[in-house]
């Protein structure tokens, strides 16, 4: 008969419930940074056209590329290297942000910055996703294997329960406020005033306000979702 030292199935059962809120959130962040959801987001109903005439075809070529960027090893030249079509440049007013004069680019530099610290925030909420999934798996299978099924399903249960409440009070307060939500979040992970953009801005263009509060809502919801059939399987599939 395996068995398992009491305290080693203590820290397997804290890891699961402290870390399966991180492990479901980031996975549907990951969903999120893939090319079919901007896909399916601007085909829904009532997504905001472009006011500067950007076509729905543009709009999924850039953005597919700045995903790519997020997700690659490539520095911020990468994007600064993208260029407007041969006779289209920025708007006029976005312009003066270009520190070069180049407004052929799609990005001028107070986007690019943006996009930088984006990507090392992205890097580390990955980061974060792939070792909180290693320990919650890998703690997971410990319990299978030395047949602590209950202490296994507790901790499912437990961890479950801990996302659920989370998710649920936060996605109500963006439902409620979304807008001080939205700044609240770029306060916690951005310096002050490097996320401000014009309605003229390509990042603008491309994620609109509705974008950012149908991939929370995404993110949140979909992370509760799984949440309620985890629990589920815990509590039917681990009597």
């Amino acid at each position: 008969m395996r068995t398992m030292p009491a305290w080693v199935a203590i820290v397997c059962r804290i890891l699961i419930v402290v870390l399966l809120p991180f492990v479901l959130t980031l996975t549907n962040v990951r969903l999120l940074m893939t090319h079919a959801f901007p896909q399916i987001e601007y085909s829904l109903p009532g997504f905001p056209d472009d006011p500067y005439a950007m076509t729905k075809a543009d709009r999924l070529m850039w953005s597919k590329i700045s995903i790519d960027y997020l997700l690659n090893s490539s520095g911020i030249e990468f994007l600064k290297a993208l260029r407007f079509p041969v006779g289209v440049t920025a708007p006029p007013e976005s312009c003066s942000f270009y520190l070069d004069g180049d407004c052929n680019r799609f990005y001028n530099d107070r986007e690019l910055k943006h996009m930088s610290d984006v990507k090392i925030v992205t890097r580390l909420a990955l980061n974060i996703w792939v070792v909180s999934a290693i320990l919650v798996i890998g703690s997971a299978s410990l319990l299978f294997y030395f047949g602590q099924k209950s202490v296994l399903r507790a901790a499912l249960l437990g961890g479950s329960g801990l996302t659920i409440i989370i998710l649920v009070g936060i996605v109500t307060y963006l439902l409620a406020n979304f807008n001080t939500f939205f700044t609240q979040f770029h306060e916690v992970f951005f310096e002050s005033s490097t996320w401000t953009f014009l309605w003229s801005d390509s990042l603008i263009r491309l994620f609109p306000l509705r974008f950012w509060e149908d991939a929370f809502i995404f993110v949140g919801g979909g992370a509760i979702v799984e949440a309620l059939l985890v629990a589920g399987w815990a509590w039917w599939g681990l009597k």
